[in-house]
C-alpha cells in the first residue's frame, strides 16, 4: 500500500515531543530493550451503536480528524513499533483508506473485518502471515492488541505491556472499578454484591507473544467467535498463560458514548497548549509579549518568546501549534501571510489546526474606525486563505495607555481573550478584528 505523503516532517502526537535519541533515553529508559519486532492490531469494524450516531464512533471526528487517526498516531509515533494492521468493516474500507492517505499514515496495513469482535482481530492476526493478495507483513514477537477509540495511549506504557508480554506470554491492562458490581434475580431484584476492592475492570492495550494468541485463536470454538470478547481469557483457557496484570492510567478511557466525544476533544486541547510569541524589534512589543508569557502561565499554559521572525526560529516553532505574533506594526500582515505559508509546507498543520493570533499593538492615539474597517478587511482576506491550509487566524487590537492600572488591565484581557481562542479554536472567529 502506498502511503507516501508530501511532507516527511509530519508533526508527532501532542503529549511527546523528543528533541533527539537521548531525550527519548532519558524519558523511556527501557525502550533501547525492544529489539523484537513488535506490530499492533486495531479493530475497528463496530457499527457504534451505543454512540446513537449513523457514523460509527471510530470515524467520527475531534477537530475534523477522525478519531482512529489519532490512535493510528499514538503507536506510528512509536519507533520500536514496526507495524498497524486496523481491521475495518467492508463498508468502511474506502474511508479508512482515505483518512491513510489524508492524515499520511506511514505504517498501517488495512484488513477487512469479520461479523464480531474476535473474528475481526483473528482476521487481524492473520496479515502476518500470507495474505490473498501475496502480500504479508513480517511476523513479530510482540502483538499489541487495542481498542480504535482509546486515543490516549502513551509510551511507557506501552513499553510496560509490550515487556510484560515477551517475559510472561501475555499482558494486559487494568483499571480499578469505579460502580459496585450487583448480581440481580430473574425479578430484578439484588442477589449480591461483588466485594469492589477485589476486582478490576480489564481494559486495553493487551500484549501477547504472537505465536500464543495466534494458536489460542485457532482453537477457538464458534461460541469464542460468537460471543467472547476478552483476548486474555483465550491465552488462558487455549494455551495456558497467564497473563500479567499492570494498572493503567485513567487516559486509556474507550470513546464509547456521544458525550465522550467532547471529553475527547478536551484532552487534545489541553495537549495543544503550548503557545509561540514571536515579537518584532520594538520596546512595548518585548515588554507585551513577556507580560503575556506571565500572564498566559497562569492559565496553565506553556508559552516561550522568541524574537525575530518565523523562519528564523524554525526548530521552536516546529514544536507548536500556537502563535502569538505580537508587532506595533499592521504591515507585518506581509510576514504573517509567509508564516503561514511556511507552517504548510512544513506539514505543521496536516495533523492538528494551528492558531495564528495577530496582536496589534496600537502605540498612537486610538484608531479610527475607518482604520479599523480597512485593517479587519486586509486580515478577513488572509484569514480565509489560511483557513484552507487548517490555519485559524485571528486578530486582536490594544490601545496602548498610558495609565498603568488600565493598561494592566487591557493587557489581561488581550491575554484571556488570546487563551479562549486557544482553548476553543472556534472557526467561526476566525478573520475577526477582536478589541481588548
Amino acid at each position: 500500500m502506498d502511503t507516501s505523503c508530501e511532507s516527511s516532517s509530519r508533526p508527532t502526537h501532542p503529549a511527546g515531543f523528543f528533541a533527539d535519541e537521548s531525550d527519548l533515553r532519558e524519558r523511556f529508559p527501557g525502550h533501547d530493550s525492544i529489539d523484537f519486532p513488535v506490530a499492533v492490531v486495531l479493530p475497528a469494524g463496530g457499527s457504534g451503536e451505543r454512540m446513537g450516531l449513523a457514523t460509527p464512533k471510530q470515524f467520527c471526528t475531534v477537530f475534523n480528524r477522525p478519531l482512529i487517526s489519532y490512535t493510528i498516531q499514538a503507536f506510528e509515533r512509536v519507533s520500536w513499533i514496526e507495524n498497524i494492521v486496523v481491521v475495518v468493516a467492508k463498508e468502511s474500507l474506502h474511508l479508512m483508506m482515505d483518512i491513510i492517505h489524508k492524515f499520511c499514515h506511514k505504517k498501517v496495513k488495512v484488513v477487512l473485518g469479520g461479523s464480531t469482535r474476535h473474528r475481526s482481530i483473528f482476521n487481524g492476526l492473520q496479515a502476518f502471515g500470507e495474505m490473498p493478495d501475496g502480500k504479508s507483513l513480517r511476523k513479530p514477537k510482540v502483538v499489541i492488541i487495542h481498542d480504535a477509540v482509546r486515543p490516549f495511549v502513551e509510551e511507557d506504557f506501552l513499553l510496560r505491556i509490550t515487556i510484560a508480554a515477551k517475559e510472561q506470554g501475555a499482558s494486559g491492562a487494568i483499571r480499578p472499578l469505579v460502580s459496585t458490581v450487583i448480581a440481580t434475580t430473574s425479578e430484578g431484584y439484588i442477589d449480591h454484591s461483588l466485594e469492589r476492592a477485589k476486582y478490576r475492570a480489564s481494559e486495553m492495550p493487551q500484549g501477547f507473544v504472537y505465536d500464543i494468541i495466534y494458536q489460542a485463536y485457532q482453537q477457538c470454538s464458534e461460541s469464542d467467535f460468537e460471543f467472547g470478547t476478552e483476548c486474555l481469557h483465550l491465552a488462558l483457557q487455549y494455551c495456558g498463560t497467564n497473563a500479567k496484570l499492570i494498572e493503567g492510567p485513567p487516559a486509556l478511557w474507550k470513546v464509547t458514548y456521544k458525550k465522550d466525544l467532547f471529553a475527547a476533544e478536551s484532552v487534545i486541547k489541553d495537549f495543544l497548549s503550548q503557545a509561540c510569541v514571536i515579537t518584532t524589534v520594538c520596546a512595548e512589543s518585548a515588554e507585551l509579549a513577556h507580560r503575556f508569557q506571565k500572564s498566559l502561565g497562569t492559565r496553565s499554559m506553556q508559552v516561550d518568546v522568541i524574537s525575530g521572525s518565523f523562519g528564523d526560529n524554525q526548530p521552536l516553532v516546529s514544536k507548536t501549534w500556537n502563535f502569538i505574533h505580537i508587532t506595533a506594526n499592521i504591515a507585518c500582515l506581509a510576514e504573517i501571510s509567509s508564516t503561514v505559508k511556511s507552517l504548510h509546507e512544513a506539514g505543521q498543520t496536516l495533523l492538528y489546526p494551528a492558531v495564528l493570533i495577530l496582536v496589534h499593538l496600537s502605540v498612537l492615539p486610538h484608531s479610527t474606525l475607518t482604520e479599523r474597517m480597512g485593517q479587519l478587511g486586509a486580515i478577513r482576506h488572509l484569514a480565509m486563505e489560511a483557513k484552507q491550509r487548517n490555519i485559524l487566524l485571528y486578530a486582536i487590537l490594544l490601545n496602548h495607555n498610558e495609565n498603568a492600572e488600565q493598561w494592566e488591565e487591557t493587557v489581561e484581557s488581550a491575554s484571556e481573550i488570546t487563551a479562549a481562542l486557544i482553548k476553543d479554536r472556534n472557526p467561526a472567529l476566525a478573520g475577526q478584528l477582536l478589541v481588548a
